[in-house]
C-alpha cells in the first residue's frame, strides 16, 4: 500500500515513528506553536522547587570552572582509546533523531558532541553513539559505558547526587502536550481527569509525583516519543514533557498543540561521571569556547529556530567557586 492511500492516523503514526522531516516541517511552517519563553533564553540560575528539597544551597547550574589540559586521567583515557563515547537520544526530533533518508545521527545534542569529540581528539567523527533510554541515563554514566550523555537531561540537585554536570547549554520547562481536537485551554485543562504520559525517570515523571494536577491516571513509557504515539492512538490524552521535546512533537504531528505555560525550570546538562573532574572540566572549555565561537548559535538556527523562533542566545555559564 502506498503512503498515499494509508488513513490519516495511519498517516500520522508513520510520521511519529520514522521521523519524516519533509512531512514534519511542512507542518510546522503552517501550524508552529507560539515558542515558549523559557526556550533558548539567556536565563539566570534556577532551581527546582522539589529538586532542592533539603538542600537549600544547592545550585544545580553550577559546574567546575573550564580547562583545556588533555593531561586528566579521564580525558587521557578518551585520547588512547581515540573515540568519544556518548550516550545519546535517536527519537528526540531535532535533539538526538536518526535521519531516515541517511541513518545517520543528528540534532542539536549530537552537534553538541561532535564539537566535544573536535576538541578532545581533532576530528568529530570520532564518536561512537549509544543510544540510552531515558531511565538508564546516570547508570549509562556511573558504569562507564559511556564518557558523557548528551540527551536533553536537567540538572537537578539530585541528580548530583549520583553524576556531574557541565554548566548549562539549554534552557528549557515544563508544558503539555494535547491534541488540538480536545479544546484545551490551559495545563489544569489538560491534566485534570485525563490520562498523562511521562517518560520513565523524567523530571516530568518527578513533577506529576509532587503534584498530580488532577491527573486520573499515568502512563510511564521509555522514551517521550512513546508518548506522542499513544496520544494517537487514543491510549493517553495529553503528555507532560520538556518544552524543547513538546515543540519538536508538534512539528512532527501539527494535530496536536502545546499548552503553556512552563510550570518548571529544565536547565539541560552534560551528564558525566563524578570521578572523571578533568572531563567536566574540559567540557566545559569546549562549551565555552561553542557559545563564543558562534557553535552553538549555527547548531540552533540549523535545528531549533523552524518552529522555537530567533535565539536570544545561549544560557551563560556559572562556574563553582
Amino acid at each position: 500500500m502506498t503512503r498515499g492511500h494509508l488513513p490519516r492516523r495511519a498517516r500520522t503514526l508513520l510520521l511519529a515513528t520514522a521521523l519524516l522531516a519533509p512531512l514534519t516541517l511542512a507542518g510546522a511552517a503552517s501550524g508552529a506553536p507560539e515558542r515558549p519563553a523559557a526556550l533558548a533564553a539567556a536565563a539566570g540560575p534556577g532551581v527546582r522547587a522539589d529538586a532542592a528539597a533539603g538542600a537549600p544551597d544547592c545550585d544545580p547550574t553550577k559546574s567546575l570552572p573550564p580547562s583545556s589540559s588533555d593531561s586528566g586521567p579521564a580525558v587521557s583515557a578518551i585520547r588512547k582509546r581515540g573515540v568519544l563515547i556518548a550516550g545519546v537520544d535517536q527519537n528526540n526530533y531535532h535533539w538526538g533523531f536518526r535521519d531516515p533518508a541517511t541513518g545517520q545521527l543528528e540534532g542539536f545534542d549530537i552537534d553538541l558532541v561532535r564539537a566535544i569529540a573536535q576538541a578532545i581528539l581533532g576530528d568529530p567523527d570520532k564518536v561512537q553513539f549509544k543510544t540510552v533510554p531515558t531511565a538508564d541515563r546516570v547508570q549509562a554514566v556511573q558504569s562507564g559505558e559511556v564518557d558523557l550523555v548528551a540527551r536533553t537531561m536537567t540538572i537537578t540537585c539530585d541528580r548530583l547526587a549520583d553524576v556531574a554536570f557541565s554548566t548549562v547549554y539549554f534552557q528549557a520547562g515544563q508544558q503539555v502536550v494535547v491534541p488540538k481536537a480536545a479544546g484545551a485551554k490551559s495545563i489544569d485543562d489538560a491534566l485534570k481527569g485525563k490520562r498523562v504520559c511521562v517518560s520513565s525517570s523524567s523530571t516530568a515523571q518527578d513533577e506529576l509525583h509532587r503534584n498530580p494536577r488532577g491527573a486520573a491516571a499515568v502512563k510511564v513509557v521509555g522514551n517521550d516519543l512513546d508518548c506522542l504515539v499513544l496520544m494517537q492512538l487514543g491510549q493517553v490524552d495529553a503528555t507532560l514533557t520538556d518544552n524543547a521535546i513538546a515543540v519538536g512533537q508538534a512539528a512532527q504531528d501539527p494535530t496536536v498543540q502545546v499548552i503553556g505555560p512552563a510550570i518548571t525550570n529544565e536547565p539541560y546538562g552534560i551528564a558525566i561521571a563524578k570521578n572523571a573532574p578533568d572531563l567536566v572540566a574540559r567540557v566545559n572549555q569546549v562549551l565555552a569556547d561553542y557559545r563564543s565561537g558562534g557553535g552553538w548559535q549555527a547548531s540552533y538556527d540549523r535545528w531549533l529556530a523552524a518552529y522555537l523562533g530567533p535565539s536570544a542566545g545561549p544560557p551563560p555559564a556559572h562556574y563553582l567557586p
